[in-house]
């Protein structure tokens, strides 16, 4: 962005054309320090590898990366992160009671359309100065990237912007998320249920509910993210949007018989258009 005096473009006006909130631009996030920032992106690099490490791994293995952290200091910055290990467990904290949970649709159903199933979900984003975190909205079936965006909180407003810019491309008939706040949160529940959308949620601490939006993280992750040292939110954006174009349009699945997610979406699209 250029400065906030400029006199041509007010910060509402470049907020607005960058497609970011003004409270994401005045949000400031709490100040890290240079090593527990590289502690996480080590952990970033690790987890992405091994989502079943929890806290005892992630630090053992950062202790063998010459990062000797207590096992509470690997907590903490997980819940920064926002990183959860990928195994059933205890249930050790209560939802907040004011959000409703909603039941897992998805046991045993076959995904056989696009537009029968969408999935969500929010990843970290190490910058080189900070971090961001990024939520991205995903068609099950040809695995189509319908929308992103990009954030410096964990506020709900940015999940409930790009479910708002995915529903401006299509309508699913579930929509699939994990019990995270910003997702059971009135404002972004209620987008959907405005939509007459059915809403299903992953069980507690089992991500491979929502396996494929695990799947999308590791490609952006070791495609991506992890090849680039993105200097600040905005060379994310421009890098990340030439990245998602690729993915949508041009990089061919083996599991969509080498087909691009694209292709699939919309002959899906195209398909039920003349059924229907």
């Amino acid at each position: 962005m250029v400065e906030p005096a400029h006199e041509r473009l007010s910060i509402a006006r470049q907020c607005e054309l960058l497609a970011l909130s003004r409270s994401g631009y005045y949000y400031r996030p709490q100040a890290m320090s240079e090593a527990d920032l590289e502690c996480m992106r080590r952990m970033d690099e690790i987890f992405t590898k091994r989502p079943y490490f929890g806290s005892r791994r992630l630090r053992d293995e950062l202790t063998e990366q010459g990062h000797a952290l207590g096992r509470d200091h690997v907590r903490r910055l997980m819940r920064v992160m926002g990183l959860e290990a990928i195994y059933p467990k205890k249930r050790l904290s209560l939802p907040n009671l004011e959000h409703r949970i909603y039941p897992y649709l998805l046991r045993d159903v076959a995904i056989v359309r696009a537009d029968q199933v969408w999935c969500s979900d929010i990843t970290y984003l190490r910058l080189k100065h900070g971090f961001a975190y990024l939520v991205a909205v995903m068609d099950w079936f040809s695995r189509y990237v319908l929308a992103w965006e990009l954030s410096l909180s964990l506020e709900s407003g940015f999940c409930v912007r790009a479910v708002q810019a995915a529903l401006a491309v299509g309508w699913p008939a579930i929509f699939n998320t994990d019990q995270g706040c910003q997702y059971t949160a009135a404002d972004f529940t209620q987008v959907l249920e405005q939509a007459q959308v059915r809403i299903s949620m992953d069980g507690k601490g089992r991500a491979f509910d929502n396996i494929m939006i695990e799947r999308l993280w590791r490609t952006v992750k070791y495609e991506e993210v992890f090849l680039k040292d993105y200097e600040h939110l905005f060379a994310a954006r421009d890098s990340l949007g030439e990245y998602f174009e690729f993915y949508n349009q041009e990089r061919r699945h083996s599991s969509l018989e080498g087909r691009t997610p694209s292709v699939v979406y919309w002959e899906g699209r195209s398909r039920a258009v003349k059924t229907g």
